[in-house]
């Protein structure tokens, strides 16, 4: 299988499909690369290199004890990135991942990438501050904590039930195999790994990073985001990116990768189109 060592000895498994010009996606919390197959076959099969990986802690990469957090989480992307040698990238990240393509950014700048992608993004900034008074207050992420330290397979099963794909709304019915799926990576994410990356999306500050970028982006999130919600996450992010494009699907919840995969496969394309238009 194919990984690429960093420089304190974790592998970072990734998945590599395609030709053509590269998309590198970057899953959410605590899923892992397998979360993107639908685009990454999609994006494949319309002459792109679909590359997905495994966050450190996640999936089939190393359960490292330390680093669980967004400048190691970059520091991984860019040695993928130099592992590969790739250039004029689209960076793609859902939820967690888009803070990590947004710390990459902050971190190593835009050399090696065409075009950015936010989709149900945890940045600017989900933790409720003073500075930051629309956010989400600090006693939901305790309990995602408290829920994690005490049975975290059942927090991932409710959490797949509920709000992560809207499954708690009146009139939706996601399949139990689709539920299933969000429990079966969940649980293969190593147990501190996942709890300290609770942390890291709900408190990094990416609003300097963010004033860093400098290619086209498309942000793309659900106006019922139950997670990340849309004033917090999209709509925010958008704003502090300049000529950001903002895409909104009404009604929409923060799992849009499994629930919109069709419409989102097509958003994705048509913005990758754009690339040198």
């Amino acid at each position: 299988m194919p990984f690429v060592t960093t420089a304190d000895g974790t592998d970072i498994f990734y998945k590599d499909w395609g030709s053509g010009r590269p998309v590198v996606l970057a899953h959410g919390w605590p899923l892992n690369s397998d979360s993107w197959e639908a685009q990454q076959l999609f994006l494949a099969d319309n002459g792109y290199r679909a590359i997905a990986h495994d966050r450190r802690g996640h999936g089939k990469s190393t359960q490292s004890w330390n680093g669980n957090e967004m400048d190691t989480y970059a520091d991984d992307l860019a040695a993928l990135l130099d592992h590969l040698d790739l250039h004029d990238v689209t960076l793609v990240g859902f939820s967690t991942g888009g803070g990590e393509i947004t710390r990459y950014i902050g971190r190593h700048g835009t050399a090696r990438v065409a075009q950015a992608v936010l989709v149900s993004a945890v940045p600017p900034l989900m933790l409720l501050r003073d500075d930051n008074p629309g956010g989400v207050p600090i006693e939901v992420f305790d309990g995602i904590r408290a829920g994690s330290a005490a049975d975290r397979s059942q927090l991932y099963k409710d959490l797949a039930d509920g709000p992560f794909f809207g499954n708690n709304r009146p009139g939706v019915e996601i399949s139990q195999g689709i539920r299933d799926a969000f429990w079966l990576q969940s649980m293969a994410a190593g147990h501190r790994n996942a709890y300290e990356s609770i942390a890291a999306f709900s408190a990094t500050d990416f609003r300097d990073d963010l004033a860093k970028f400098d290619i086209p982006t498309l942000v793309v999130h659900g106006d019922d985001d139950q997670v990340v919600p849309f004033e917090v996450g999209g709509k925010a992010s958008a704003a502090l990116v300049k000529g950001a494009e903002l895409i909104v699907y009404p009604g929409a919840p923060h799992g849009i990768t499994d629930t919109h995969k069709q419409r989102l496969g097509d958003d994705l394309l048509a913005f990758l189109n754009t690339y040198g238009a």
